[in-house]
């Protein structure tokens, strides 16, 4: 028997569903939404090869916000320290 253990206990994260977070999972179905809500509204107006891309592109920054992190932040949290540091208080 077999035990895997992360190596850095900090990145541990506990699985829900299909072995994604809880975070991954809220963000999927949001993605998955966004995706279906845009088909039943642009269908009657444009062809289904440029709404199916458009379904694409408008559920693609949902699904990176639940997978992404960077120097341990999260999508929204490196959104807002930029915003912060580039538009709200920047350097003189």
């Amino acid at each position: 028997m077999e035990v895997k253990i992360n190596r850095e206990i900090r990145n541990y994260t506990e699985s829900m569903f299909f072995g994604l977070s809880m975070r991954q999972c809220v963000f999927t179905v949001l993605a998955a939404s966004v995706a279906i809500l845009l088909y039943f509204v642009l269908k009657p107006y444009v062809g289904t090869e440029t709404v199916s891309w458009m379904c694409i592109l408008g559920a693609a920054p949902f699904a990176a916000m639940g997978f992404v992190t960077y120097h341990g932040m999260t999508a929204e949290q490196f959104v807002w320290a930029w915003l912060r540091s580039e538009v709200l208080e920047p350097k003189v």
